[in-house]
């Protein structure tokens, strides 16, 4: 009978390299294709995007009239978010424009002709078909006003969040 259990001698002295790839690792070549996108809908396309516009790479900006689409600066597009100017079964062909300092969530459609105030934030999945006072929060289909005179920073962050990060990080829970 043979022993078929491995003997230390079997066994590589260093583990086998494990190839690991974060995220991280990725992210400056993603900006550097989200400032080429919103290069290439800027200048190609005529859109009025802030060079510092933040957007996701799966975000959808209406190129059947580009020059009605109109962002912010500091303002943020998540992923699959839809900004419209056009509405063909109704011949219109409005511009849609978006503050400064808001935050489009996901999935969220802008219609045609909307107008979103600066400082405000879009809830994921929200369908905005009016427009927007400034300092507001919105969501749901049709998307309604949650909150009034809210206080927010660039790409829409609310004010008492980074609060809450500093006091944390003093407390040292963070």
């Amino acid at each position: 009978m043979t022993d078929i259990t491995p003997s230390i001698l079997d066994v590589p002295s260093q583990p086998a390299k494990v190839r690991r790839r974060g995220l991280n690792k990725l992210s400056g070549l993603r900006n550097i294709l989200v400032g080429l996108r919103r290069a290439w809908l800027a200048r190609m396309w005529g859109m009025d995007l802030h060079p510092t516009v933040q957007m996701s790479l799966s975000a959808k900006l209406d190129r059947t009239f580009p020059i009605g689409v109109h962002v912010g600066e500091y303002s943020y597009l998540a992923f699959e978010s839809r900004i419209l100017t056009h509405d063909r079964t109704r011949g219109l062909y409005l511009h849609t424009r978006i503050g400064r300092n808001c935050f489009i969530g996901g999935r969220s459609m802008i219609m045609p002709g909307v107008e979103i105030g600066d400082n405000c934030v879009v809830g994921a999945g929200s369908v905005v078909t009016k427009s927007i006072p400034a300092n507001s929060v919105v969501a749901g289909n049709p998307a309604r006003i949650l909150h009034s005179n809210i206080d927010v920073g660039p790409y829409g962050r609310f004010s008492t969040a980074d609060a809450m990060e500093d006091a944390l990080v003093r407390s040292g829970q963070a």
